[in-house]
């Protein structure tokens, strides 16, 4: 018996992921009369991490929001300018040539066919087997993403007593949804010598005064059978301890949900691990975008929305004929700094600023950008201590003064 071929289904653009960045990019592109847009999502429903985050802190400062209603609002604007979107739906691969993926659904496998593509896969907390924890598999290990969306999605018991490891803003909105949940906060254990998060204070004030945090610590062993008895700490100086919880949070550590953008053969920045771009979202495969954490793991819901927002201007260019850019000249970072986004200066490209991160603690810190042994910037970054957790932002009116024929940008720390 001879199959037949498979007939894509053509779409003009086609988004996947329904997080900020991609329901800002369908709504944007939709509005302006991009033909048939259309966004999948693998979830059950769209809007991304802001879904599960009852916390407040989302849209703007004159109107602040819980992430459940962020997500509704940025679902209904897509929808309403016409954006289709299609929950339950896995973009699985690509075709050898062209914007063409492979997808499977409600409906089963179908090959969708794009003039264009947006990648808005997000970010992802890496698991405890990445963080390379030992012990057996007992229940009660989550990450915040698992442990919000049990609680604030589906009303799940979590447990009774819970270890967050982490102690960055991510940390300690864990802990307010295992407060949440009914259970005791035991300690926030941290590897680095002091909070990382911005709000640590004020999420301390928020939770209450007597929960421990524990720093120059790291888990080393999750003890128990069945469900989790304890974790096994220990401290810079040696000393060991098993504190007592039937639950342990892992927080943070995130990286770009990068699988489908890795199978599409696109280049990717080794800091990052998401697709390399300029500050353009153009990347090495002609028709394909990236917007949002899928770029930089991880930054805020109104950064991937502008993000998602700028990638749709750029596809709208596309549409209209404007050529695809040269890849540019890369820019990497220097330990201990960790990554760098953009990572790429692309000639005759509107400069955008840069974001980067450390991965210690910088007192005072001075940024210094090199090519060919030239130093193109200097820039002190922040009178006061940089933190592995937070964003630092690196001006580009350097970008002029870089050769397009030469090495790499380098950027590093003194």
């Amino acid at each position: 018996m001879t199959g037949q071929a498979v007939v894509p289904r053509r779409v003009d653009v086609l988004v996947v992921g329904a997080g900020p960045a991609g329901l800002a990019a369908a709504a944007r592109l939709a509005a302006a009369g991009a033909g048939r847009v259309e966004v999948l999502e693998r979830e059950a429903q769209p809007g991304g991490v802001p879904r599960h985050c009852a916390h407040g802190g989302f849209g703007t400062w004159t109107r602040p929001l819980t992430g459940p209603r962020y997500a509704r609002l940025l679902t209904e604007a897509a929808e309403r300018a016409g954006a289709t979107l299609r929950t339950g739906v896995t973009a699985l691969d690509w075709a050898p040539t062209g914007p063409v993926l492979t997808t499977v659904g409600p409906g089963g496998p179908e090959t969708v066919e794009a003039r264009a593509v947006v990648l808005a896969t997000g970010a992802r907390e890496r698991p405890r087997a990445a963080r390379l924890v030992p012990g057996t598999r007992p229940a009660g290990v989550c990450t915040t993403g698992e442990l919000q969306q049990a609680v604030h999605l589906f009303g799940q018991h979590i447990g009774t007593r819970a270890v967050v490891a982490g102690a960055a803003d991510v940390s300690y909105a864990a802990a307010a949804t295992v407060r949440t949940a009914g259970a005791e906060v035991v300690a926030l254990v941290t590897e680095h010598p002091r909070a990382q998060a911005g709000r640590a204070r004020a999420g301390a004030a928020r939770l209450g005064h007597g929960i421990p945090l524990l720093t120059d610590t790291t888990i080393t062993e999750l003890v128990g059978h069945g469900r989790l008895s304890g974790v096994r700490v220990r401290h810079r100086d040696g000393r060991t301890a098993v504190l007592p919880c039937d639950t342990v949070v892992f927080t943070g550590d995130f990286v770009p949900e990068h699988e489908l953008a890795r199978r599409g053969g696109l280049t990717l920045d080794p800091g990052t691990r998401g697709p390399a771009v300029g500050a353009t979202p153009h990347t090495s495969r002609p028709g394909v975008f990236a917007a949002g954490n899928l770029l930089h793991a991880v930054e805020p819901a109104g950064t991937a929305v502008r993000e998602g927002a700028r990638a749709a201007g750029a596809v709208l260019d596309f549409l209209a004929g404007t050529p695809w850019p040269e890849p540019g000249v890369p820019v990497v970072v220097e330990p201990p700094l960790r990554w760098i986004a953009p990572n790429r200066v692309t000639p005759g490209a509107v400069p955008a600023r840069h974001v980067l991160r450390t991965g210690v603690p910088l007192p005072r810190p001075v940024l210094y950008v090199h090519q060919d042994g030239r130093l193109l910037h200097r820039q002190r970054l922040t009178a006061g201590t940089a933190l592995p957790e937070r964003t630092l932002t690196l001006a580009a009116r350097w970008h002029d003064r870089v050769d397009p024929d030469g090495g790499p940008v380098r950027v590093s720390t003194g």
